[in-house]
């Protein structure tokens, strides 16, 4: 039994990989071709997946994992640092969209129960999938990445609570009688939970973390054991393991154990995946085939739309930030599925729902994706026709701390490398602006008295914005390709005799910066060796001149480290 069960997961794992890389080459998230491994190795094509009940275990492990690492990550801290956007955000797009989307799925035939399923389903976004995303793009520190960040753990919030009320109801339990029974049970076990998280786990944690195999022992079997503890009170294991992570959250080494555990959550959520991929009913498919392309354009458009609305009109957002941050709502999440899938469970809804969400969950995710990578494009086409969500008046986002028309420099990007060509610019006495998509960055600037305005390098309209007919100077520190050539053939256009000085960490990216009008590319691996090169021709045998480059060194690394500034621990190319 065991063998078979071995060859058969081995089986599907090999698929699988074949149809991910597919997927991984065509630039999308791998949730889809788990999916789609499923619908392969499920019974409507290679019919491979016989050991039901044991990926049906695997797959509530996987869930359990995954909401052991969102407690994990949902310090109680955190909410301070949600602040008010995120909040508005977060739950007035959920509310819309529930209510909106309810309205839409009820217009088809659908009974009130799927209706609502179905709404809900389509209000929550991914925040793997986005945050996956942003990083990618260097985006996760912009105002926008950091609202969309904020009211993606507000959906998780509202998320978990659907879950909780949802896994807790195939008890039988009345709604009265339910809420009654959590306020009671869950204050007490909350109050345990804590105290016990507060003044006991530290300790544990601080002596198993000499190990760090123990450490993750100690993880897995804490998320298990309070998982069986709440079912044993007829709870759900999904509270358990959401508030197991909860506690651990305030270990010092919350971030080590989330570190650890998230191999083991990914491969379990892989097998949930694909068997949810296995079950999906294409006969049923193909039947609400108008439903699916409506709920999925809902959440392609109708979900960016309402965080627009919200942001532009209600909290006076500029119409740029405003639809970056509102393009990535437009995917559902993986908790729609599985908050489908509970409802599956519980015999709320049909199988056949399932299906219909995980369709519109495929569509949508490829969709968004294109629309988050290729964001700045799409908005300076759209541009124009999107200014009638902007309220008129000052934003809240325009941070602009100068007062000058033109500048003789002007500085893209301070972190890093900015910070020394800063030093340097002060020393020259010249004008000089700084430009940063960062506002806590801006914010920090605009204290030491220097000109400085928040934006993005690749936005065309603050570009325009900015008079560099007479600037002497354009200093990118910005490694993206497309934005240097962006910026080095706007700057060019409007100035031929100005000096563009960009970085790039690739020998055919210097080259095309070059071909484009760039007067001089930083290559930063490359200096590094330049430096340490010149360092040995000139100090040579002498330690004191080394230890003089030491001293200055130092200095500056606690600056940096003052200002929060931190060296990246790998780069992508």
């Amino acid at each position: 039994m065991a063998t078979s069960i071995y060859i058969e997961l081995s089986l599907i794992l090999i698929l699988t990989i074949v149809i991910s890389g597919i997927v991984y080459f065509l630039r999308q998230p791998m949730i889809i071709g788990y999916i789609l491994s499923g619908v392969v190795v499920g019974p409507l094509l290679l019919n491979i997946i016989q050991s039901t009940e044991t990926l049906v275990t695997f797959s509530q492990i996987g869930i359990a994992f995954l909401l052991f690492m969102v407690g994990l990550n949902l310090n109680p801290r955190v909410i301070k640092e949600i602040g008010k956007p995120a909040l508005i955000t977060g739950i007035g797009q959920v509310l819309f969209t529930t209510l909106v989307g309810f309205l839409i799925i009820k217009m088809f035939g659908f009974s009130n129960i799927t209706s609502f399923y179905l709404s809900i389903a389509l209000a929550f976004s991914s925040t793997i999938i986005i945050m996956k995303l942003l990083s990618d793009k260097k985006d996760v520190d912009t105002l926008y990445g950091r609202i969309s960040i904020g009211f993606l753990i507000v959906q998780d919030f509202i998320a978990i609570i659907v879950l909780l009320i949802i896994s807790s109801s195939s008890n039988g339990i009345s709604v009265g009688s339910l809420a009654l029974r959590y306020i009671l049970a869950g204050i007490g076990g909350l109050v345990l939970l804590f105290l016990f998280a507060v003044y006991v786990l530290p300790t544990i944690t601080r002596v198993i973390a000499k190990s760090q195999e123990f450490l993750l022992l100690f993880s897995v079997g804490w998320c298990f054991i309070i998982s069986a503890i709440f079912y044993f009170f007829h709870f759900s294991i999904e509270a358990g393991a959401l508030l197991a992570g909860i506690t651990l959250s305030l270990s010092p080494y919350n971030h080590e154990i989330s570190a650890k555990m998230k191999p083991l959550r990914d491969f379990f959520l892989i097998i949930f995946f694909i068997l949810l991929g296995s079950q999906m009913t294409f006969t049923q498919i193909s039947t609400n085939w108008l439903s699916i392309v409506l709920l999925s354009l809902f959440v392609l458009v109708g979900n960016p739309l309402i965080v627009m609305v919200l942001m532009s009109t209600l909290l006076k957002y500029t119409k740029r930030t405003s639809f970056l941050a509102g393009l990535t709502v437009a995917q559902i999440s993986e908790f729609s599925l599985i908050v489908v899938a509970l409802g599956v469970k519980v015999g709320h809804v049909s199988s056949d729902i399932l299906s219909l969400v995980t369709a519109v969950g495929l569509i949508t995710i490829a969709g968004s994706t294109y629309l988050i990578i290729y964001s700045d494009r799409l908005y300076s086409k759209l541009s124009k026709f999107i200014s009638i969500f902007e309220r008129r008046g000052r934003k809240v986002d325009e941070h602009n701390y100068h007062d000058e028309n033109s500048y003789e420099i002007i500085l893209f990007g301070y972190s890093r490398i900015g910070f020394d060509i800063l030093e340097s610019l002060k020393k020259m006495k010249r004008k000089f602006l700084v430009v940063d998509y960062n506002p806590d960055v801006i914010i920090e600037l605009s204290k030491d008295d220097f000109h400085c305005k928040y934006g993005d390098a690749d936005d065309l309209e603050l570009l325009n914005d900015l008079n560099m007919s007479k600037t002497k100077m354009v200093v990118s520190t910005i490694s993206t390709l497309d934005t240097n050539l962006l910026l080095v053939n706007k700057v060019r256009s409007q100035n031929k005799k100005i000096i563009i000085a960009v970085v790039s960490h690739r020998i055919d990216d210097a080259m095309k910066l070059y071909d484009v009008g760039a007067t001089y590319v930083i290559m930063p691996h490359f200096l590094g060796g330049k430096h340490i090169s010149t360092l040995i021709e000139t100090n040579r045998f002498s330690i004191n001149k080394f230890l003089k480059e030491k001293m200055t060194h130092l200095k500056n690394l606690n600056e940096r480290k003052r200002k929060g500034h931190e060296h990246p621990q790998h780069e992508r190319f």
